[in-house]
């Protein structure tokens, strides 16, 4: 019988890993999507969108369905879901790898200010500049909402859902970005300080880069830890190691 892999996606390394799993005869392949983009791009292989219903409705599935692994290739901040698939994976016995891009490291000219939330970073902005470059995505604003004396450039791929600051400038766009476009994007909008999570790679990484070469702080969110005895390998020739297909 042909191997079930189950892939939670929604990254581009769950992308490359669909395609990789799917060139290899004989694996059947499922990417899982949240359903939280609207427009998501094409993956290779099998595709269901929607939750399963926590811990109980993943480990049903993964009976029902027969799968054999579990790949958890979800965005590093997916801190809900990715507790759901350890607990999913141990209570049925399918056994799970957690695929994550390694994280953003400063460099010597750097002004990064490392916090461990998005309230955090909230706090620290009025110390930081009066401009601000949003960019944790289309949730979580109302970290910020409280903030009126300040101005808001927020970007996402979607529509942000409220509550936002009442000063706000909404740019809708998807990566990957240009350190050229970055730099045009920071001086257009006089940005005086940048706040962005620890998402890793490198199709968002020239802002950090245009960010260093203006002067610019950054504050960046820490990535929430992984659960007990949870693991990651970096890139998609580890879990192929890991699955036995490498």
């Amino acid at each position: 019988m042909s191997p079930h892999v189950l892939i939670l996606g929604g990254t581009a390394e769950a992308r490359a890993l669909a395609a990789a799993l799917c060139a290899r005869p004989g694996v059947r392949v499922t990417t899982s999507l949240a359903g939280r983009v609207a427009k998501p791009g094409a993956l290779d292989g099998e595709v269901r969108v929607g939750g399963f219903g926590g811990v109980p409705g993943l480990a049903g599935w993964l009976r029902e369905e027969g799968v054999d692994a579990l790949v958890d290739a979800t965005h590093p901040f997916a801190e809900s879901i990715t507790a759901n698939a350890a607990r999913a994976a141990a209570e049925t016995g399918v056994p799970a790898v957690v695929l994550r891009r390694p994280g953003w490291r400063p460099g010597p000219r750097d002004q990064w200010h490392s916090v461990p939330s998005l309230e955090a970073a909230a706090d620290l902005l009025p110390r930081l500049g009066r401009r601000v470059l949003l960019t944790t995505g289309r949730l979580g604003l109302a970290s910020f909402a409280h903030h009126s004396h300040l101005h808001f450039v927020v970007r996402s791929v979607d529509p942000p859902e409220p509550p936002m600051p009442t000063d706000t400038h909404v740019l809708l766009a998807r990566g990957p970005f240009t350190v050229p476009g970055e730099t045009a994007l920071l001086r257009e909008h006089r940005v005086d300080v940048l706040v962005t999570k620890d998402s890793g790679g490198a199709a968002t990484a020239a802002k950090l880069t245009a960010a260093r070469d203006l002067g610019l702080p950054v504050v960046v969110v820490r990535r929430p830890p992984l659960p007990d005895g949870v693991t990651a390998v970096p890139d998609v020739a580890g879990v192929l190691e890991r699955l036995g297909l490498g």
